[in-house]
């Protein structure tokens, strides 16, 4: 694993920086594999990103879409991760359809949806059962608790080694989201953080020693890069690797 954690002077520069780090890494799995695979983080914090994508000149039927977790709602619903990146970025531009991979919210029956997920996905990759496939950039954000994805403090989901896709539990509110090895096998891991609230959660996340259980973002260390870019007000007390 490859670690860079850089801080920037605000959110407009955290999101520039992130915009440039995602275009380079598009443009390197595409001269290497064809194509581009990215898993999408949900959140407040994203969506300018989103926007700024779809702002650029890129190879749109190249790259493939998908998220690491969704809430348990509709596509329609303001709370969906889909539906906020098909606004900010998916509707704007020219990408096929069948290009855009949303994870399935609709069978009454959250277990049944990560299972067929996992079965879109496998289908994809084409990977066999027990094997996972490699993202090229999975962007992921932090919770004032340390979660990430839908991997919350204390819950299954956090334990899960044998599938691509679980169902993750927040306050009792079933989520889908992509398992710890799953994510773990991704080319290029991106956590984009902001604001002072999340000084606490990234100390330990940081901390030479804590609960992974506790503060599940510990858990995310993939076999490829791995990208910490915080603003100036969430990485005030990160040290920057030298």
């Amino acid at each position: 694993m490859k670690k860079l954690v850089e801080v920037l002077a605000n959110r407009e520069e955290l999101i520039q920086r992130s915009l440039s780090i995602v275009r380079s890494q598009i443009q390197t799995a595409i001269a290497a594999r064809g194509q581009c695979t990215i898993a999408l983080a949900g959140g407040s914090t994203p969506e300018p990103l989103y926007r700024a994508i779809a702002a650029q000149d890129l190879p749109w039927d190249k790259i493939h879409v998908f998220w690491g977790d969704e809430r348990y709602v509709p596509s329609y619903h303001p709370d969906s991760n889909q539906k906020m990146a098909r606004l900010a970025w998916l509707d704007q531009v020219n990408i096929p359809p069948s290009n855009i991979h949303p994870m399935p919210t609709g069978a009454a029956d959250p277990a049944a949806d990560a299972r067929a997920h996992q079965t879109q996905l496998q289908q994809f990759f084409q990977v066999s059962e027990g094997e996972f496939p490699a993202f090229d950039i999975i962007l992921l954000g932090i919770g004032d608790d340390a979660h990430t994805a839908s991997l919350f403090p204390h819950t299954e989901a956090l334990q899960v080694r044998d599938s691509l896709v679980t169902v993750g539990n927040k306050d009792g509110q079933p989520r889908i989201t992509f398992t710890v090895p799953l994510i773990n096998k991704a080319r290029c891991v991106i956590f984009i953080v902001a604001g002072a609230s999340k000084q606490p959660a990234l100390a330990q996340i940081f901390a030479p020693a804590a609960d992974a259980m506790t503060y599940p973002s510990r858990l995310i260390q993939p076999e490829g890069e791995l990208w910490w870019l915080l603003d100036a007000a969430a990485g005030e007390d990160v040290k920057q690797p030298r």
